[in-house]
């Protein structure tokens, strides 16, 4: 992803708001102090989420905008007109984000580039695995000769059933989405109770067991190896993110296939969770 000029302004004010947190909250206030840290961070990495968004919904959009260009290049094909002359009466139409792209291959054509390395390029810009696939048929279809408004039109189906096949499968998984984040801020909340009322309830707790006393101290070292609340704290926080980053990107491998969509699924856990996580800390101790 290419830094962008909001992505700049993000970082700038993040850094602001850390720099801020450090002066205010770093020696008074630790629990705050990580809950301001959390947002800093969250304005620093939020343009760059909203940038995977946006370029998912590009790649949507693109995929759309191609099946329409190649419906209509297999239509001009099938009429006799020969598959460079129609790519080059149809850049003036509007194909949306893929109007740039298209009036890009129709010049290369037009100054004498030949059909197949204009495809190639074209194919590079747009890097989709999907278009990429029906560009190869193209062109082998161009060299061999054969019915090129046959593979035209069959590309278009492909590419038809491909997008329709990916809907399909988002509606039917938003249920599953859904119970995804359900279970994990019911985890959330699991674990907040486990730190604010569970935990300090065995504070001064003596368990006699085989001839030993177990304290307080005792019961939270052989749970936390660290000897105090503060370590078991840690490790619960630890968890939750742990599990909101991997179940991040499981949501995004079950819905869309792959694990960069996922991305922004794991964001949204992870800083929820420490958000919630530092903010009730936060909320607790000064109460």
């Amino acid at each position: 992803m290419k830094i962008r000029k909001i992505h700049i302004i993000g970082m700038v004010f993040g850094l602001i708001v850390l720099l801020a947190d450090f002066l205010f909250f770093f020696n008074d206030n630790t629990n705050l102090f990580l809950f301001v840290s959390g947002i800093a961070f969250v304005i620093v990495a939020l343009p760059f989420l909203i940038g995977v968004i946006i370029e998912s919904k590009k790649e949507e959009e693109i995929s759309e905008m191609f099946l329409e260009f190649s419906r209509n290049l297999s239509e001009s094909v099938a009429t006799g007109t020969p598959v460079s002359k129609s790519i080059v009466n149809m850049r003036t139409k509007n194909y949306g984000v893929l109007s740039q792209n298209i009036q890009k291959l129709a010049n290369q054509i037009s100054i004498g580039i030949p059909l197949t390395k204009a495809l190639t390029n074209f194919a590079s810009d747009l890097d989709n695995p999907v278009i990429t696939r029906a560009i190869t048929l193209i062109m082998e279809a161009e060299k061999a000769g054969g019915e090129i408004d046959y593979i035209l039109e069959s590309s278009a189906k492909s590419i038809d059933e491909i997008e329709s096949l990916k809907r399909e499968r988002r509606s039917a998984i938003y249920n599953v989405v859904v119970q995804g984040y359900i279970i994990f801020f019911i985890f959330i909340g699991v674990m907040l109770v486990i730190e604010f009322k569970i935990l300090p309830l065995t504070e001064g707790l003596n368990v006699f067991s085989g001839g030993i006393d177990f304290n307080y101290e005792n019961l939270q070292e052989g749970v936390a190896s660290g000897g105090d609340e503060a370590n078991v704290s840690n490790s619960l926080l630890v968890l939750l993110l742990a599990q909101g980053f991997f179940a991040g990107l499981v949501i995004g491998k079950v819905t869309e296939g792959n694990l960069k969509t996922g991305i922004k699924h794991s964001f949204i856990l992870t800083i929820t969770a420490f958000l919630i996580s530092t903010g009730a800390r936060a909320i607790f101790a000064a109460s």
